[in-house]
């Protein structure tokens, strides 16, 4: 499967349903006890692209982008616009807003990472989709210059510096991302009749890992 480097149009996936999903396995035990476990470190995200056509042309858009794709062929970019960005949703990206690592003095690549905490426990997400220009990064606080003192991979979410950072310089970075997707179907079923008395077709999104 080839990834194709463009993003679903966001103004449809502003629309859409979806979100993250755990995988659990859970067995009781004869005293009613648990036990739980997961085989996924990584959550995985679904969406309903149907959801977010509102006209004729946003279904010829959505028609074009899937047959594009080859159906469920080749993955692409997905705007997730309940998470999208390093910061909240109130606040402006900073490249103090993720730490990605602490310099070692050998090191010069490290990878972009949003980290979602709750009392104790944290998550650290793998961010492998930076949307192009919205990369900023800091050494200790102080903001670097993209081209010029690091470079940024946007098909992998890798930050490489000129030189590697001192050992125990902090790394940090505020971006925007997407989340690599592809389509869970290769048939598309539309009535336009349905379609315009308000009803929308069921075009499924999941997350791949890449």
């Amino acid at each position: 499967m080839a990834f194709h480097d463009i993003r679903f149009p966001a103004s449809l996936s502003l629309g859409a349903i979806g979100g993250p999903e755990r995988r659990t396995e859970i067995v009781t035990l004869a005293n009613g006890f648990e036990e739980r476990n997961t085989p996924w470190e990584h959550s995985r995200r679904h969406y309903d692209a149907g959801l977010g056509l509102r006209s004729p042309d946003d279904l010829e858009a959505l028609l074009a982008f899937f047959e594009a794709r080859r159906g469920q062929l080749h993955a692409f970019r997905w705007k997730d616009w309940a998470d999208w960005r390093s910061c909240k949703p109130s606040a402006a990206i900073d490249p103090l807003d993720q730490r990605i690592g602490v310099g070692d003095g050998e090191n010069r690549e490290f990878r972009l990472s949003k980290r979602y905490l709750s009392g104790e426990a944290e998550y650290h997400r793998p961010i492998l989709k930076p949307v192009f220009g919205t990369v900023k990064v800091a050494l200790a606080g102080d903001p670097k210059v993209e081209g010029l003192e690091f470079s940024v991979d946007h098909a992998t979410g890798t930050v490489t510096f000129t030189d590697a950072p001192d050992i125990g310089t902090i790394i940090s970075a505020g971006f925007e991302f997407d989340v690599p997707v592809r389509f869970d179907t290769d048939r598309i079923q539309i009535s336009m009749a349905s379609f315009q008395a308000g009803e929308v077709p069921n075009v499924p999104v999941i997350e791949v890992r890449l």
